[in-house]
């Protein structure tokens, strides 16, 4: 069974594409890594909410949009490993610092599915 990683970003409006092109420059070392798909969404309908809400979740300001990403992997070990070596890659920490958003207000999580159907595309 697959593993997801899920994150939801607040990206200022106006850096759009540079973060999509973040997000470009960086799925081939993921994929190398051992990630099998990344999907990137820009926010279309995120309406608030009255208790809780996408936009409220990462303090997403007026020139802010968020952003709704998942990438999967083959299975946990596969992205525990990855991870690790990663980190553990001086050159990617210090890379990892770019990023066209604040990443305190990412928020992420990993996940194990209990259902998919269908096919993206």
């Amino acid at each position: 069974m697959p593993y997801v990683d899920g994150f939801v970003i607040p990206v200022p409006t106006a850096n759009r594409e540079e973060y999509r092109a973040h997000e470009a420059k960086w799925w081939p070392t993921f994929q190398k890594a051992g990630a099998s798909s990344l999907t990137v969404c820009w926010g279309d309908d995120v309406p608030a909410g009255k208790q809780t809400d996408f936009l409220r979740a990462v303090g997403a300001t007026k020139d802010e949009t968020v952003v709704f990403c998942w990438m999967t992997w083959p299975d946990k070990a596969t992205r525990e490993a990855a991870y690790k070596k990663m980190m553990d890659d001086p050159a990617m920490a210090g890379s990892m610092n770019e990023m066209p958003f604040d990443g305190k207000r990412l928020i992420y999580g990993g996940f194990e599915p209990i259902l998919m159907e269908g096919t993206a595309k």
